[in-house]
Parts: C-alpha cells; sequence; structure tokens
C-alpha cells in the first residue's frame, strides 16, 4: 500500500482535542475527505484489492470472493463476485471512481444478466459501488425497481495523518428474492426441482418436520418453491416456518420475535444458529440428517411458538 507524503494535510490539521472517556483518553482529529478517481497513488484497482481482501467492509453480510477481473465474453471483465455461504446467493459487484454515470450502469447490469444465464442454479443480485450516486442514477434505477435486483453502495476515502480508510453506505438495496414469503405470488417448483438442488436427504428432513406440525394441524402441507419450501395451508401460503435444504443440511426458519428465553432454549441444545434474520423476523437454524429425531421435542416447542403466533396467538391444544 503506497504511503501518503505526511504533509499532504498539514496546512488542514486541526489541535488535537483530548476527551476523557471510560478512563480512555480519545484525540479528536480532523480528517480529510479524498477524491480517489483523482488521486495519484491511489485507484479503482487499490479499491478492488481492499474489498477482496475483507467483503464485510461493504456492510452486506459475510460474503466469500469466488473471483476477481472474471472474464464477461464479449463484455469485458466483472470486478467481482462474491457469494454468500448461507445462502443461494451470487453478488456481481462493479466499481466506479467518481459520479455513477449510464455506462457504468449498463455494465453492471450487463454483467448481472451475464452470470444469471450462466448460472441459473444460483441467486444473483447486481451491485454498483461509486464515489457520487447521484440522483439521475437513483431515478433511473426507481424505473428497474421490481425488476432487478442491484444494491447502490457509495464509496467515501478519507484520510487521517499518513493513513486513509473506506466507509461504504448502502444507498439503495433491492435484493428481489431474499424475502421472497413476503410475496403473494412466487415461482412454483416440485419435489424433483428442490432433490436435485440439494438432496433426497435433506428434502425428506422436511417431511419429517411435517409430521411434526401436523400435531398442530392435519391441514398444513409443504409447498415447494424456487427460493425454499413453504408451508401452506388450503392450498395457501401459511408461512410460520420455511425449509432451505442443502446438500448435507436443512435450514430450519421460524418465523418469531426475537426473545432471549428462544435464543436460550437454542443455544442449551447446541445447534447450528445463524444471524437472525431481522428483515423477516425469522430464526435460521441448521439441522443434520440426524439432529430432526435427536431435537424432535425442542423443534415441536419452537415451531408451536412459530405457528401461534402466526396464527393470531390461537392454542394449538
Amino acid at each position: 500500500m503506497p504511503r501518503i507524503p505526511k504533509n499532504v494535510n498539514k496546512s488542514k490539521r486541526n489541535s488535537a482535542l483530548s476527551q476523557p472517556i471510560a478512563a480512555t483518553t480519545y484525540k479528536y482529529v480532523k480528517h480529510t475527505k479524498l477524491l480517489l478517481k483523482t488521486h495519484p497513488y491511489f485507484n479503482e484497482k487499490w479499491v478492488q484489492e481492499r474489498i477482496a481482501e475483507d467483503p464485510s467492509i461493504l456492510g452486506i453480510g459475510e460474503l466469500i470472493l469466488k473471483d476477481k477481473e472474471r472474464n464477461q465474453p464479449g463484455a469485458g471483465r466483472l470486478d467481482l463476485l462474491f457469494q454468500d455461504p448461507d445462502s443461494n446467493l451470487r453478488y456481481e459487484v462493479e466499481i466506479q471512481l467518481g459520479k455513477t454515470d449510464e455506462c457504468h450502469i449498463f455494465r453492471t447490469i450487463e454483467y448481472w444478466d451475464l452470470e444469471r444465464k450462466r448460472y441459473p442454479q444460483y441467486d444473483h443480485v447486481a451491485v454498483l459501488i461509486a464515489e457520487d450516486i447521484t440522483s439521475r442514477f437513483l431515478n433511473i434505477i426507481s424505473l428497474l425497481n421490481g425488476f432487478i435486483p442491484l444494491i447502490a453502495i457509495q464509496l467515501n476515502a478519507i484520510q487521517i495523518g499518513d493513513q486513509i480508510a473506506l466507509i461504504f453506505t448502502v444507498v439503495l438495496d433491492h435484493r428481489l428474492g431474499l424475502a421472497p414469503e413476503e410475496e403473494e405470488e412466487q415461482e412454483v417448483a416440485d419435489r424433483a426441482y428442490w432433490e436435485k438442488r440439494s438432496s433426497k436427504t435433506t428434502v425428506y428432513m422436511a417431511d419429517e418436520i411435517l409430521r411434526l406440525l401436523k400435531t398442530f394441524d392435519q391441514e398444513l402441507a409443504l409447498k415447494y418453491n424456487k427460493f425454499y419450501i413453504s408451508v401452506s395451508k388450503d392450498n395457501k401460503p401459511f408461512n410460520f416456518v420455511i425449509f432451505r435444504p442443502k446438500k448435507a443440511s436443512l435450514g430450519v426458519e421460524p418465523k418469531l420475535q426475537k426473545a432471549e428465553e428462544i435464543e436460550i432454549m437454542l443455544d442449551s441444545a447446541g445447534l447450528d444458529v445463524l444471524e437472525y434474520d431481522t428483515r423477516n423476523q425469522r430464526y435460521r437454524i441448521r439441522f443434520s440428517k440426524d439432529e430432526i429425531k435427536k431435537h424432535e421435542r425442542l423443534l415441536k416447542e419452537i415451531l408451536g411458538r412459530a405457528y401461534r403466533e402466526f396464527n393470531g396467538g390461537i392454542s394449538t391444544g
């Protein structure tokens, strides 16, 4: 990483102000905002490397780097490709220093479209990072709302002394398919689709849980959608729990208000619990093959609570 000459910000340095907080002395220092597009030391390649080293700085999840400078036949190179390890999502990332322009908007969408056609087994999200997300860009994207899953992230580079920091702020998030259970209409799949996408074993695990659900309501059934396996009643969505089968595990996501009591129950059982889905108010628990039977009592308790909350607090008897 190139170092910035120490006299770059000398004229703009402010006198330090010391303030004791919780027995620690902090110094206030004034920072300088940098425009990387015209900076002599830092460029797009440097920003790309920083993001590749630590994708979490983008603020859109704990992602895994799949590729850099990914060749797109007849369309250039995709800056970065990331994947969410806990879902079927891939993120096609395009970086632009300076203001957003039509060329980069179209390129971002084009790369997203090429990747989703090449790898239809994944769900894809287009990501555009720029130093200045213009109002014109937001107007253009608003026309596409509901058609293209896209995230816009504004990049700010700041200098403090001879150090530089990058700050990423999500200013627009149109991720479609992340919460499809909230939509009235879904892309319908079937059991064979899920057995091929995951495995027969993990799909059968959903059957085992359905057996528990039927102790609450005999009319409950499984419904196979593209993004997950849901629950229905009288052929209508009844999604107090959804399932996400993987090759070797089954994701079970009951819709429940976050509560300390529930977290203690899950923690005591030693289950693999992923981060709580605040957006959809769902716990996310990952079960291996033998854990359904082992934790049957706990599952029935948790899913019974979800059923009652979803059903307006009606007792399951």
